[in-house]
């Protein structure tokens, strides 16, 4: 398709294919090298705040779902559509007409074409070799003239779709891994036995996401080796709907709970040790949204609340510097002291160099410790009322990973699409024949010869077997 609009020109240009997949090539490379999602922590200590600052803001630590890969992909697939409507275009009348045309001189100008004389006149001939085209290509047109006849024979027209089949399934592919990574989520959740929870952790960002029903965890078996090693770990699960049980089944690790289009993995488990300390009527609050900060200016001694949410980094007030939240974790030490649920930070002071801060959620001035011109604390806990110890009592959670791809029905489509697609443009081909009958004064002179748009080896072996039996009739 010619087309002076300089948009489809861009887009149709097999330069922009070849830059598109070197840089989806490269950056790949760069997703491999570079560990992806793990703990700020990891990052931190790997890179140091100023490179990890600058890896995250380019979205280096999830690569394959920044926004600049997804966008690579989503213009690879817009490449891939016009390069081949603009190809399919120029190929659409010689792939679905009814009656091709037919150029003789085509066939007998060729190299390889081959020549006979007969003394029949040329509708005997016709009467003859038609048949022997018919009983080999599903098309076969006789063309009679005045000084003569030709007779055209053709198969695997629609094999010339191969490449535009492999060019769907390709987009298939493309448009799944979108769906999958702007519609779907990836996330993990424990769950202790007995239990039941409607909400999940994504892996990614943290976030919390509310499925629309609840997972229990009625029962876990826990199976080892004679070394202690585990065997098999499996989870009994009951999926909940408005209170009731509407799926159960027992998982293990590759055996994943498939229900309206989320699947439920078993990926690890641990011990619930209660008998550590005493049961609190209301506990400390798992990881949040954000949190109220308290900086208090060693110098002013003026307090100042600031709300912080993680991996976003906040201004100190009084000039005093950045400070970031990094991670939550559930159960901290400290110089071999467990200091419970705690946050850490990234504090980097208008001079100086950025340093870790420690932040136990139980201990308000335990920041005091570290000196320095600003004292930091977490405001928003909730206080803990503690009751007697209870009786030890020997309890497994699960560890669950909940995914959702919407796009993966257009990947298995695309995969199929793609195999069918190889079959076509590698196995079959567009063979043509044509021989041409020229009457003479007393003799008829034939002329043979074939084409095709691949497998010529074959298509020769074709035309040598097709013009023997022309001889021998």
């Amino acid at each position: 398709m010619k087309n002076a609009n300089p948009l489809w020109k861009f887009f149709c240009s097999v330069t922009l294919t070849i830059v598109l997949l070197l840089s989806l090539a490269i950056t790949s490379i760069i997703g491999t090298v570079i560990p992806q999602n793990e703990s700020p922590d990891a990052y931190l200590h790997a890179y140091g705040a100023f490179r990890y600052q600058l890896l995250s803001a380019l979205g280096i630590f999830d690569m394959y779902q920044s926004w600049w890969f997804q966008g690579l992909l989503l213009i690879l697939t817009i490449n891939i559509v016009v390069c081949s409507i603009d190809r399919l275009s120029g190929s659409w009348k010689l792939i679905f007409t009814r009656s091709p045309k037919i150029r003789p001189e085509r066939f007998t100008n060729r190299s390889d074409a081959r020549t006979l004389t007969d003394k029949r006149n040329a509708e005997e001939l016709v009467s003859v070799y038609e048949p022997i085209v018919a009983r080999r290509y599903g098309f076969c047109k006789v063309t009679r003239s005045k000084d003569g006849a030709v007779i055209y024979g053709e198969k695997g027209r629609l094999s010339r779709l191969g490449v535009y089949i492999v060019h769907l399934s390709v987009i298939l592919l493309l448009i799944g891994g979108l769906a999958g990574s702007f519609f779907g989520f990836e996330g993990y959740v424990n769950i202790a036995e007995g239990e039941a929870t409607d909400t999940i952790r994504i892996r990614n960002t943290g976030q919390i996401h509310r499925l629309d029903f609840q997972i229990r965890c009625d029962d876990f078996s826990l199976t080892l080796y004679e070394t202690g090693a585990p065997k098999e770990y499996r989870s009994a699960l009951t999926i909940l709907e408005g209170g009731q049980a509407v799926k159960q089944k027992d998982i293990i690790v590759n055996d994943p709970l498939r229900y309206r289009g989320i699947n439920i993995f078993q990926s690890s488990y641990g011990k619930l040790q209660p008998e550590k300390m005493p049961r609190p009527e209301t506990a400390v609050a798992g990881p949040a949204e954000a949190y109220t900060l308290n900086f208090t200016s060693r110098a002013s001694g003026m307090n100042y609340a600031v709300s912080a949410k993680v991996g976003v980094p906040v201004d100190i007030p009084e000039g005093l510097g950045k400070f970031v939240l990094m991670a939550y974790e559930a159960e901290t030490a400290f110089r071999g002291m467990d200091v419970g649920a705690s946050l850490k930070g990234i504090l980097t002071p208008t001079e100086g160099e950025p340093v870790e801060v420690l932040l136990p959620l139980k201990f308000a001035n335990f920041d005091k410790m570290r000196g320095g011109d600003v004292m930091i604390a977490v405001a928003n806990q909730p206080q803990e009322k503690f009751t007697s110890p209870q009786p030890a009592e020997e309890r497994y959670y699960t560890g669950l990973q909940v995914t959702n791809d919407p796009g993966v029905w257009l990947v298995y489509t695309g995969f199929i699409l793609m195999l069918a697609g190889c079959f076509v443009a590698f196995y079959l081909s567009h063979q043509q024949v044509c021989i041409v009958i020229e009457q003479l004064r007393k003799n008829s002179r034939v002329t043979f010869a074939g084409t095709t748009n691949r497998n010529k080896l074959a298509m020769k072996n074709t035309t040598e077997k097709m013009f023997k039996a022309m001889t021998d009739s």
